[in-house]
């Protein structure tokens, strides 16, 4: 791994058929403005990537992990490292309080397979980012053929 990538931790929030995501900011500063995107974020100096997942987890949307989540994998590009977790979202989205970003959804498989979700509070359809939208796809599939996620319901 490349140690001059910028670690940071996302998550796959899941219900049976969907997936919770935030609508970003449309803000041009941004990595992925205006896009459905992962929860998570950079991790802090020395933490791991579970402690940096919870504590962003807590920042964003208010939700504590009860257990350690399952590692789905990482993914890299030429400035982050991205390490992967699927989490079961056990709670309503009453009992959370998105504190970041413009909106948040819980995703279908169409949504992902489209691309494209539509954000009532923005009022339009607004893009799935690729990344994000590549992990998803290589989520469902590993959830489809029990390949890498045994240990998650095939309820999709």
């Amino acid at each position: 791994m490349n140690s001059s990538l910028t670690p940071v931790a996302v998550a796959l929030l899941y219900q049976p058929g969907c997936f919770l995501m935030q609508l970003r900011d449309d803000l041009p500063t941004i990595l992925y403005p205006g896009h459905w995107a992962f929860f998570g974020g950079h991790l802090e100096p020395g933490e791991t990537p579970v402690e940096g997942l919870k504590r962003e987890l807590w920042e964003e949307i208010r939700y504590t992990l009860s257990h350690d989540p399952y590692k789905f994998g990482c993914y890299s590009d030429q400035r982050v490292i991205r390490h992967v977790f699927a989490i079961p979202l056990t709670v309503p989205l009453t009992d959370l309080q998105l504190c970041e970003g413009q909106d948040w959804g819980l995703l279908s498989v169409a949504d992902i397979e489209r691309g494209t979700c539509f954000s009532a509070k923005a009022n339009s359809v607004r893009p799935i980012s690729t990344l994000h939208r590549q992990i998803l796809l290589d989520f469902i599939v590993d959830l489809r053929t029990g390949q890498n996620t045994p240990q998650i319901p095939k309820k999709f």
